[in-house]
């Protein structure tokens, strides 16, 4: 029994730490602000969060994301989780690129709105650390490392990726 028990906080306290994480990922990709999460956590709206609030915040997520009420987060579950967060974030991206290219306020980006972006010259200024007119991986890596990048292969957050050099991401 006191296995299930040990294994059921583990899993609340995953839940939060993903809970934490998905707060910074959020920060970094444009979704929810820690504004708003807090407000969230802030059960009573008297400006701070107690352990309890953060308690109760962290097993009501964990609930939400129980689909099938076994009282435990499958991998299908907690994708699910992250699928969501995730979807909202990029809905949000979405809009502030179309508010940020949509020169003619339909409401889409058309191909000749997309062709109005800044296009590679700005690219090859921002990355082409040596002058010579070309950009090599080198450079690539060099300037994500600069902007919060995770080294090779990795995923900078925080600077809106390739649509954010041409300035889809504001």
């Amino acid at each position: 029994m006191k296995d299930i028990q040990k294994i059921s906080a583990m899993a609340v306290w995953a839940v939060a730490a993903l809970g934490l994480a998905g707060v910074a990922l959020a920060e970094g990709m444009g979704g929810e602000d820690l504004e708003t999460h807090f407000a969230k956590m802030d059960a009573d709206g008297d400006g701070k969060v107690s352990e309890a609030e953060i308690t109760a915040h962290h097993a009501a997520r964990f609930a939400e994301a129980d689909a099938d009420k076994d009282g435990q987060l499958s991998a299908a579950e907690l994708s699910a989780m992250q699928m969501e967060a995730m979807q909202a974030m990029l809905a949000e991206r979405a809009a502030r690129m179309i508010a940020a290219l949509d020169s003619d306020g339909d409401g889409m980006i058309s191909a000749a709105e997309h062709a109005a972006m800044p296009g590679p010259g700005r690219m090859l200024d921002h990355l082409d650390a040596d002058g010579d007119g070309a950009v090599t991986l080198e450079e690539m890596e060099a300037a994500k490392d600069r902007r919060g990048g995770h080294g090779k292969g990795g995923h900078g957050h925080g600077h809106g990726g390739f649509w954010g050099m041409f300035g889809g991401d504001k």
